[in-house]
């Protein structure tokens, strides 16, 4: 290994652990606990920072690979500054929301380099799957084409109802590929939620589309504008990549896994499959549904245990409710889950997609 690629590897390695330490904050967050899981993640900032003098003096063939670098170490750098003075803010917890929110803006600066740096490319796979050469050469090797990879369409910072895509990089039109829409929680945005979904459809193979609402948040009372913008994408999605009709999985977090209920359930929805997560559900959303659309209809429900924004309660109805209804319903319960998203739980429901 000559000396560039090991000044290579100087600045990636404590980049990509900083990357990962976000991810498990984002993951661990519940308020009471917060001092601990800062305590568990320890400072993984602080070695970014040393290491990016090393960028210094880079030759300009490289500028482009020292820009991402640049870019997603100072995303990582403002979370872990934002997180650490959060406590001491007027309204804590939405400090550490909005620190949190520079997480995805790290992985989309970094995202482009993996094609070229293996580390960059493991980071973006399932853990579980990091060590699979065939499947790291399969990505790396596939001919490049406009339409695979992270697209952003309409989807501006601060705009609504636009839409991210990924379209894994080895994608074949002869092949029938598994769909995931992913739907935000309240006031976020498809471009940001799109990477708690990205690194499960690169590994296992699917498009994943990450719509942002319409309004603030998804149409869960009143008007429904985010149902026909939906669709809109969707008819967007299908006339450019082949999409598998038995595999449309409508998925959302908190608000957006209570539109997942709100639209999936409608009689014309066109998703096989629902995935809401940490979401609210009240009985009547059983009682008012198309008996057709409900029937059999394949509904994966996850929920934490110590979700403090919507009570597990509501996701145990749901379960019942749903069931009584005649749905298919799978209930997962995450005992040290609070209000957050679990991606975790992504490559099994990529696999429970394509077996119920």
């Amino acid at each position: 290994m000559d000396d560039r690629a090991l000044d290579d590897l100087m600045v990636l390695l404590p980049l990509l652990q900083a990357v990962e330490a976000l991810g498990f904050v984002s993951r661990h967050f519940n308020p009471p606990d917060f001092a601990q899981v800062m305590e568990a993640c320890g400072s993984p900032d602080a070695d970014v920072r040393a290491a990016l003098p090393r960028l210094d003096g880079w030759p300009q063939g490289l500028a482009d690979v020292r820009a991402a670098l640049e870019a997603g170490s100072e995303s990582v750098l403002q979370a872990f500054a934002e997180l650490r003075a959060a406590p001491d803010q007027p309204d804590g917890l939405t400090a550490v929301f909005k620190a949190l929110r520079h997480l995805p803006r790290a992985q989309e600066a970094l995202y482009p380099l993996a094609s070229g740096l293996p580390p960059v490319s493991r980071l973006f796979l399932d853990p579980r799957r990091r060590d699979d050469t065939t499947r790291l050469r399969s990505l790396a090797e596939a001919t490049p084409r406009e339409d695979t990879g992270v697209h952003h369409i309409e989807s501006a910072p601060g705009a609504r109802g636009g839409f991210s895509l990924y379209v894994p990089e080895d994608y074949h039109p002869a092949h029938a590929w598994p769909l995931v829409f992913a739907l935000h929680g309240g006031s976020g945005n498809g471009r940001g939620f799109l990477w708690s979904w990205l690194r499960d459809a690169r590994t296992q193979g699917a498009i994943l589309v990450a719509p942002t609402s319409v309004g603030r948040t998804w149409a869960i009372s009143g008007d429904d504008a985010d149902t026909p913008n939906l669709s809109r994408i969707l008819a967007w999605v299908r006339s450019r990549w082949t999409i598998d009709p038995e595999r449309m999985l409508l998925a959302g977090m908190s608000d957006g896994g209570t539109f997942a209920y709100v639209s999936g359930l409608e009689p014309a929805s066109p998703f096989t499959h629902l995935a809401p997560t940490s979401a609210a559900f009240h009985p009547m959303m059983a009682q008012f549904a198309d008996p057709d659309r409900l029937s059999g209809l394949p509904i994966h429900i996850t929920h934490g245990a110590q979700d403090w924004m919507f009570p597990v309660s509501m996701a145990r109805e749901a379960q019942a409710a749903l069931a009584a209804a005649g749905a298919r319903v799978t209930y997962r319960e995450i005992e040290d889950l609070s209000h957050t998203y679990p991606g975790e739980i992504n490559a099994g429901l990529l696999d429970w997609m394509s077996s119920v």
